[in-house]
């Protein structure tokens, strides 16, 4: 049983042209672009690399998610946000107007808020991908942000990325590829896992090859190698992300998931995923070991709804734990943290009930975005629950 977000609310969807474009509303202009530097200079890091901090967003509304489902998604996100910042830094985007809002679902915890003006909640499409170079250097790319292809209002979260590598103290790097951070899995050494239906598609990069693709994504994130998974178009808003297929654990180890339910249209998608991912190997030719995350086979009734995504493969890897989800399936919710524990050797598994977030279609890995130890950046502060500006080194 994996289902995902679908076109949710009408009055969050796209009505026309004239929606499309960014706003110039935010708390800061973000750093100017830079072209992209040559081939090898940077890497994107595998996620469960040390970090500097998570960022999240706090931008569920009522206008996508509805009155009824809004205040437990806001419940969820503070709770995804008080349990990371138990391991690591965690910086909270706000609308100035929920900053006390937003407070009071934190209180005692180390979370800091920082303004910002938004759309909506999945910073894990809207941030940068932060990637690192050496000496010490640190950027963040916006993948150019268009609202799953032009689905849901995106003239705010189009900002996001570039706020927050100015928040971070880190260069944007420039490229004209359409894409979202969900579509992207790497495993910080030169292999990438990717769905053709969310990037090979006319609705972010139009007319765009595979080999052309490859050509200007491997320079961006340090790759050698992608491995490419079909994915499918048009079930879901994000046309298949790879972070609800396919996650790497570490350098030639995947975590896949399956949908063990033949009347879902994931089954037959996720079957040939395990194919594809059986046969594959890292970019130095050795062959991937794949651990499958298989999704529950029953939900708690409360948030039950057809864009319920019910999978374990939406997890997050901070620094000394997983923070992943729980469906109130015992049986299930024990399988996926074992095999968590065996992909994560040494790490804390603490697993959440986000169900609020799951009917939304999304995932704890939806919602968070790593920024990766590197050099000492000038951060910017902003408002921590005890008043005080938080000091964050690298």
């Amino acid at each position: 049983m994996i289902t995902r977000r679908n076109f949710i609310q009408a009055a969050g969807l796209l009505a026309g042209a004239a929606l499309v474009g960014c706003s110039s509303e935010t708390s800061g202009a973000p750093l100017a672009a830079s072209p992209a530097a040559p081939t090898d200079s940077w890497r994107m890091p595998d996620e469960a690399e040390p970090h500097v901090r998570t960022w999240m967003a706090f931008g569920a509304s009522e206008a996508i998610w509805g009155r009824a489902l809004l205040p437990e998604v806001r419940r969820n996100l503070a709770a995804v946000a008080r349990t990371i910042a138990k391991y690591e830094p965690v910086s909270l985007l706000v609308r100035a107007d929920e900053l006390e809002l937003a407070r009071s679902l934190l209180a005692g915890s180390a979370v800091e808020l920082v303004a910002a003006p938004l759309d909506d909640l999945w910073i894990r499409d809207t941030g940068p991908t932060f990637v690192l170079a050496k000496p010490g250097r640190k950027a963040g790319i916006g993948f150019n942000f268009n609202g799953w292809g032009q689905k849901q209002e995106f003239a705010q979260d189009a900002q996001v990325a570039g706020f927050v590598a100015q928040r971070a103290g880190v260069q944007v790097l420039q490229t004209d590829l359409v894409l979202e951070g969900g579509c992207i899995e790497v495993d910080g050494h030169g292999v990438a896992i990717i769905t053709e239906s969310c990037v090979l598609n006319d609705n972010r990069n139009p007319g765009l090859s595979k080999a052309d693709f490859e050509a200007k994504l491997k320079p961006l994130l340090g790759l050698e190698k992608i491995i490419w998974l079909p994915g499918i178009k048009g079930k879901d808003i994000t046309d298949g992300h790879t972070d609800f297929y396919a996650r790497f654990a570490r350098p030639g180890v995947v975590l896949a998931g399956y949908d063990p339910d033949p009347a879902s249209y994931d089954h037959a998608v996720t079957q040939q995923h395990l194919q594809i991912l059986r046969a594959a190997t890292d970019a130095r030719g050795r062959a991937l070991e794949v651990l499958v995350l298989e999704g529950p086979t029953t939900i708690r009734d409360a948030y039950a709804s057809d864009d319920f995504a019910a999978g374990y493969i939406g997890f997050y890897a901070c620094n000394g734990a997983i923070i992943a989800q729980e469906f109130g399936d015992a049986a299930a919710d024990r399988a996926a943290q074992e095999v968590l524990r065996r992909a994560f050797p040494g790490r804390v598994i603490e697993q959440l009930n986000v169900d609020g977030i799951a009917a939304g279609g999304g995932s704890i890995h939806c919602a968070t975005q790593q920024e990766p130890r590197g050099v000492v950046q000038t951060f910017l502060p902003g408002i921590t629950l005890s008043g005080q500006a938080a000091t964050v080194r690298s």
